[in-house]
């Protein structure tokens, strides 16, 4: 059973915030969702090692060109709103303060 101190600890390493009023309501939801995933204990995996195994297959596509290399290029840098030459201007998101 979690606690509302559980509940603050996992708010905090999630950088969100819960206020005091919603603590038992989330401390509810959480004993929920830890219940719900905890039904995958009782799944019975066949760990035999004569078990039939799903044959193996690719989902990627072939290795190729799907296009003309290049052919879509100036199409998208014409519709970017800031450019220097060849390069694409972006605000900086990331300070190194």
């Amino acid at each position: 059973m979690a606690t509302t101190e559980d509940v603050k600890k996992l708010a905090a390493l999630a950088r969100v915030k819960i206020a005091d009023a919603d603590l038992e309501k989330f401390t509810n939801e959480f004993d929920a969702i830890l219940a719900y995933v905890g039904q995958l204990e009782s799944l019975d995996i066949s760990t035999s090692p004569d078990a039939k195994k799903p044959p193996l297959r690719n989902v990627m596509r072939e290795d190729g060109e799907p296009h003309t290399p290049g052919a879509y290029t100036e199409k998208i840098a014409a519709q970017f709103p800031a450019r220097e030459g060849d390069a694409l201007v972006v605000k900086q998101i990331i300070a190194h303060d």
